[in-house]
């Protein structure tokens, strides 16, 4: 590997690592009110129902397992389980469905 071509990738490395960093410094020493702790923590579900949601609408074996899978998933996020149960819960039960039928 050239020498050129290796600082153009560390190079890309920082710049991208960089917008990634200053948030979390900037922001470490902040008092938040509790109202926007409250709304900042229910970010990691509101995201999943934007990632998953799409998927949901479109999958190509059988509309119905789309279906329950965001039913398990909502049933589980309403529960306040943690976000990797959520999505751990939501495949393996897909799995097993599509298992068993």
């Amino acid at each position: 590997m050239s020498t050129p071509f290796f600082w153009m990738i560390v190079g890309m490395g920082i710049v991208t690592y960089i917008p990634r960093l200053l948030p979390l410094i900037m922001l470490q020493t902040e008092n938040w009110p509790k109202w926007s702790k409250r709304m900042l923590s229910r970010v990691p579900y509101a995201v999943l129902g934007a990632l998953i949601f799409p998927g949901i609408l479109t999958v190509n074996e059988n509309f119905y397992y789309g279906i329950i899978g965001g039913l398990i998933a909502i049933a589980l996020a309403y529960l306040k389980m943690p976000l990797i149960i959520v999505v751990a819960g939501a495949i393996s039960s897909l799995a097993f469905i599509s298992y068993i039928f």
